[in-house]
């Protein structure tokens, strides 16, 4: 609490002096322009990962970045996707995964839960869909290779619950609504982008360069080369030899020096 006590004066008595001026602004309202959802994880940080500044981004933060299917539950996460849309026009949502997540490891021995920590189990049921697909599909699929395929097949299955909501399937029919999935790489701080049209995970800039109404334009780099097929998802998910190699299996989705 020290620690704390120490970093709110420091925020009190000079960084909140120095940036006075939007703290007025902001004062009078919030306009974000971008939708973050993702994990409750100590070590996610949003704002520092996308190097945003006060008052940019509604962030939205749970176990496993879930977004509970409309009606699936009453909770803050349909109700603080409704706002974000409806009252403060966001039309940027990311959905942002990381490795060695403790949420898709609870997922994987999700009965282990039921009676240890019986909240977890209820909560997890909303990555149910993910859970199925990863039993059926990569049965032969051990270890952090497992947990890395979890979370990134979960961020997928995310983006579909988001658009079972009535505000957002309204925007999108009318072309008013960009979906981003992200993974993030802790060890590293890669992170790499869902691409719909390749069912990949892509080097995020390579898929901004090309859309005009990007979250932040001045992430994009239209020289960005694609991701290497090491680090693309198999397209039968037995095959993941051609996915990753046996080094690169315990570094999760991530681009190399040559991918920047």
């Amino acid at each position: 609490m020290r620690k704390l006590l120490k970093g709110l004066h420091k925020f009190q008595s000079s960084y909140f002096p120095a940036n006075q001026e939007i703290f007025e602004q902001l004062a009078e309202g919030q306009k974000p322009r971008v939708l973050f959802i993702t994990c409750s994880d100590s070590r996610i940080v949003p704002h520092l990962i996308t190097q945003s500044g006060v008052g940019e981004l509604f962030v939205i933060r749970n176990a496993g970045n879930l977004v509970p299917p409309f009606g699936a539950a009453n909770g803050g996460e349909g109700a603080a996707i409704e706002y974000a849309i409806h009252a403060l026009g966001i039309e940027q949502v990311i959905i942002c995964g990381h490795s060695n997540c403790g949420a898709m490891k609870g997922l994987l021995k999700l009965e282990k839960l039921r009676t240890e920590m019986p909240l977890v189990y209820e909560w997890l049921q909303h990555a149910e869909s993910t859970r199925r697909l990863i039993i059926e599909n990569y049965a032969d699929t051990k270890g952090e290779e497992l947990v890395a395929i979890t979370m990134a097949e979960n961020v997928v299955t995310q983006i579909e619950n988001l658009k079972t909501y009535p505000v957002i399937r309204s925007k999108l029919h009318q072309n008013k609504m960009s979906i981003y999935g992200w993974i993030y790489d802790i060890e590293t701080g890669e992170v790499l982008a869902y691409n719909p049209e390749t069912d990949e995970f892509e080097v995020p800039q390579t898929l901004l360069a090309n859309t005009s109404n990007a979250p932040n334009e001045h992430f994009v780099h239209t020289d960005a080369p694609p991701i290497p097929s090491a680090y693309q998802k198999p397209k039968n998910p037995g095959d993941l030899a051609s996915w990753m190699t046996p080094e690169q299996a315990n570094r999760i989705y991530r681009g190399s020096a040559t991918t920047r």
